[in-house]
């Protein structure tokens, strides 16, 4: 009985020690860098960087990988002069061409220029958006590179496409939308 007694009170002593123990922080911290990190303002000036306060942009006149810098730019000139640009893609494959565009103008575009490019996409159906032209209105006298250059950049309420396609993907829509303008204007 005595064995039990003093065992018992052995167990309480144990358990009362680690009962106070604060499981929120450990108590010895060897390395107090791993636990608690020095959190650092992004464009903060700081001193181990060399240059100091840069925010490591990359090195000028460089292209990151799989971007090609478009050669017009962003303006009424640029527009024009990219109205005359071809297709560079394989006139071999136009079918496919056309079918991946298809594909890519659904998801892209069809919201709101329609499935049909007549300007009835969901958004304008539902007044979401006003004002899309039809492809074969009179006054739109597009080109396929003129379409390449409206994607790339985006025009009045539209926005750029251009992180969304790639480059070719970019040209296969073109050639898609000139192909609904053409069925529309029949």
């Amino acid at each position: 009985m005595k064995k039990t007694i003093q065992g018992l009170v052995i167990v309480a002593a144990v358990m009362a020690v680690v009962s106070c123990q604060d499981t929120r922080q450990p108590n010895y911290q060897y390395m107090p860098n791993m636990y608690e990190s020095v959190g650092y303002e992004t464009y903060q000036p700081v001193d181990w960087l060399p240059g100091g306060s840069e925010a490591l942009l990359p090195a000028e006149h460089t292209v990151a990988r799989g971007k090609m810098p478009y050669r017009y730019a962003n303006t009424l000139e640029g527009r024009e002069m990219a109205r005359t640009l071809e297709s560079p893609l394989d006139s071999l494959n136009r079918e496919e061409n056309l079918a991946i565009g298809k594909e890519l103008y659904g998801i892209n575009c069809a919201i709101c220029h329609g499935n049909k490019g007549d300007g009835q996409g969901n958004l304008v159906k539902r007044e979401k958006i006003l004002g899309v032209p039809s492809y074969a209105d009179a006054g739109r006298n597009i080109t396929v590179g003129s379409t390449h250059h409206v994607i790339y950049y985006g025009l009045n309420a539209m926005g750029s496409y251009a992180n969304q396609l790639n480059a070719k993907e970019r040209w296969q829509v073109s050639e898609y939308v000139m192909k609904l303008k053409e069925d529309l204007t029949q």
